[in-house]
């Protein structure tokens, strides 16, 4: 994640400091932080945390400035007929042109089917009986990062449990469901499938289940731009005692043809090269190397997944593949996909895992932060790389709610807190051109919960610190 410099570069750098070597050149000193004992301090990153002067809800740095997009069961900041939804997730911002940039929002709606309502008008719903989707907004953006909403309106309606997803380099949010549920549950299609959006679609579009990129409890996934693999993460906590396995997998989907998604593809599961069923979950050093391989998935989409969440994950186990506890996040940033493990590591607070493709064939996975104390870092959910190198990691914990910034040294800190204890934060992400970075607080995901929920964006002097 440094800019302008080799991974041997970096490694002579190191050397000469006397520093702790890590796969990501940039998070070198994670090592030493993560096996801190005591909570660490925060004036590392842009200062102490303010009440925000435009939102009572968050705490900033001094001299940021926050907007708030959208607020959810309320109508419409520009589209008065349009009530936005509830259970605010992932996301990810696009280049509009003309000063405007385009954010496609995921709505994690788990209302059940005889309850659901859709999110939309439904021109294009995939089940009528689910309530989940995306909507996209479009902001016009000023020079020093503030924004002003212009346009909301829904992209995708009948999916489930559109929990996070991630962007592709060919302009499109692929939003994934996190579960399997379908008929058997009084839906009318079965759930579990990755559906592609179109940042520039100015209306619902038709929904496409991906099929052949897993039907499993999806979280996130990201594109590399020099491959176009698609690399995906899944939140299921591991179970040794269940029979045949459960867990999270991390794997990988070989596209048939590159930038065509819904053309099929290999979807393959990641396990560690001469160490079968190796298991993350706990006792792992930071910064240790793992050279991982891919075993393939015969069947992404078995007819068993609706009943058994594991019936991917299983395929992958029975040939080697190694289990995560819980993964969620995941972005691709200077040939590294970062992902986390929300309550992975031996305090169960959660890890930061990096997989650095080399060839077709495998890549090298390392652990480059595990929380010491939930204090540090309480559960990573959604994360994003900074264009100036620091990760942005959003908590889905208990309580109060950070974003942490990773610096480029190694060194975490808090960022933006809310005020009192609220839903997870989730979808961080940054404009194309870096100056404004926007967000989400959750608020419930279901009819039944009344917590409030919205889009902010974030704008100030980035150049004080890593993000």
């Amino acid at each position: 994640m440094t800019h302008d410099l080799d991974r041997r570069a970096f490694i002579r750098r190191a050397a000469a400091l006397g520093g702790t070597l890590l796969v990501a050149p940039s998070l070198q000193g994670l090592s030493a932080c993560s096996r801190a004992t005591a909570p660490m301090p925060r004036a590392l990153g842009y200062g102490p945390l303010l009440p925000s002067t435009d939102v009572a809800e968050l705490w900033v740095p001094e001299g940021f400035r926050v907007r708030k997009l959208s607020t959810t069961r309320t109508p419409s900041l520009v589209n008065p007929g349009m009530t936005v939804q509830y259970g605010l997730d992932g996301m990810a911002a696009f280049d509009a042109g003309n000063g405007t940039v385009r954010l496609v929002r995921n709505h994690e709606i788990r209302d059940p089917a005889a309850s659901a309502r859709l999110l939309g008008p439904g021109v294009h719903a995939y089940d009528r009986k689910a309530g989940g989707g995306t909507t996209t907004l479009e902001v016009r953006q000023a020079r020093d990062g503030s924004v002003e909403l212009v346009r909301e309106f829904v992209s995708l309606s009948g999916t489930h449990t559109n929990c996070a997803g991630g962007p592709t380099p060919w302009g499109s949010w692929v939003t994934c469901e996190e579960t399997t549920v379908g008929p058997a549950a009084g839906y009318e299609r079965a759930h579990g499938y990755c559906f592609e959006v179109p940042a520039g679609a100015d209306a619902e579009v038709e929904p496409v289940p991906l099929r052949a990129m897993g039907r499993f409890v999806h979280e996130a996934m990201a594109v590399d731009p020099r491959s176009g693999t698609v690399y995906l993460t899944e939140d299921v906590t591991y179970d040794p005692a269940v029979a045949g396995g459960r867990g999270a997998g991390f794997y990988r989907f070989l596209p048939a043809e590159r930038g065509r998604l819904a053309a099929g593809g290999r979807l393959q599961m990641l396990a560690v090269h001469g160490r079968p069923n190796y298991v993350t979950v706990r006792g792992q050093a930071v910064g240790a190397e793992l050279d991982a391989e891919w075993v393939d998935i015969a069947d992404p989409d078995p007819a068993a997944a609706e009943t058994n969440i594991s019936a991917v994950f299983q395929q992958g186990w029975a040939r080697g593949g190694a289990v995560f506890q819980r993964l969620e996040g995941c972005w691709y940033g200077e040939g590294n996909v970062y992902f986390n493990a929300t309550s992975g590591g031996d305090v169960g607070a959660g890890q930061v895992w990096s997989y650095r493709p080399r060839g077709d064939d495998g890549g090298t996975l390392a652990l480059v932060f595990e929380s010491p104390s939930r204090e540090v870092l309480d559960s990573p959910d959604n994360l994003c790389v900074s264009p100036r190198g620091g990760l942005v990691l959003c908590e889905d914990s208990g309580g109060e709610q950070f974003l942490r910034g990773l610096t480029p040294d190694g060194r975490i800190f808090d960022f933006i807190r809310t005020a009192g204890p609220s839903a997870e934060t989730a979808g961080a992400c940054f404009s194309p051109n870096g100056r404004t970075l926007f967000f989400n607080i959750q608020g419930g995901t279901g009819a039944a919960t009344t917590l409030s929920g919205g889009t902010y964006a974030v704008w100030g002097p980035w150049d004080r610190g890593a993000l």
